[in-house]
């Protein structure tokens, strides 16, 4: 997709890894629950690869290979949510210039948005906690009965409540599911290399741009 700094509306971004850093407190979560469950935890650089697709996924490749049972992971899905609902604001904490960023953004009149594959209930809790302060048009996390990312629904959903076509958005995220997700709703990719994953996996999925920190984004819409 060529880029055109002209026609570009709105952004829309990914929560963790993107405009938050969350990922202690989810490792600490997920092992406390494989901890009751009998066993072993992860390092949390390892959650950086188990993260992504939602917290059912997440549950499950936290468990070993040969625990990944249907029982096992709802046991470990039902224990991992309750102890993230104790702990989910220890550690967290937005990136560096994220906050500047999405000041600058909005000087600009850019409307900005958030889709996460995280919890609904969670994805606005935590939004509200650190960004109470800013308004985004639209907050979306997980719901029953909708597709999660890279699926592009609720992407689209978006686009639609903002009346902007999705071709005049940025959308960033940290992951290849993130940019599959763009690429998917005809949406400009930037990847964003401060976050869990890889550039060589930003560029496989489709990234149009790559950026090193927040305050480049800004430059999208100069």
């Amino acid at each position: 997709m060529a880029e055109n700094n002209k026609k570009f509306k709105a952004v829309l971004f990914d929560l963790d890894g993107t405009l938050l850093d969350t990922l202690q407190d989810i490792a600490d979560s997920a092992n406390a629950a494989l901890r009751h469950l009998g066993f072993t935890g992860h390092p949390a650089e390892a959650y950086k690869y188990f993260v992504g697709g939602g917290i059912e996924e997440l549950a499950e490749r936290a468990l070993p290979q040969s625990e990944r049972n249907a029982d096992t992971v709802a046991e470990c899905l039902k224990l991992t949510r309750s102890e993230y609902q104790r702990r989910w604001a220890v550690h967290t904490r937005p990136y560096p210039g994220i906050r500047e960023m999405l000041y600058e953004l909005r000087n600009r009149n850019v409307p900005t948005a958030v889709l996460s594959n995280k919890p609904h209930e969670f994805t606005c809790r935590i939004v509200e906690e650190f960004f109470g302060d800013y308004v985004f048009v639209s907050v979306r996390g997980a719901t029953e009965n909708v597709p999660v990312k890279p699926d592009p629904t609720v992407a689209l959903q978006i686009a639609g409540q903002m009346k902007i076509p999705p071709a005049q958005f940025v959308y960033v995220g940290d992951s290849g599911t993130d940019m599959q997700t763009a690429v998917a709703a005809g949406m400009y990719a930037v990847g964003a290399l401060w976050g869990f994953r890889t550039k060589d996996e930003l560029v496989r999925t489709g990234t149009d741009r790559l950026i090193e920190s927040p305050c480049e984004l800004v430059t999208l819409f100069d």
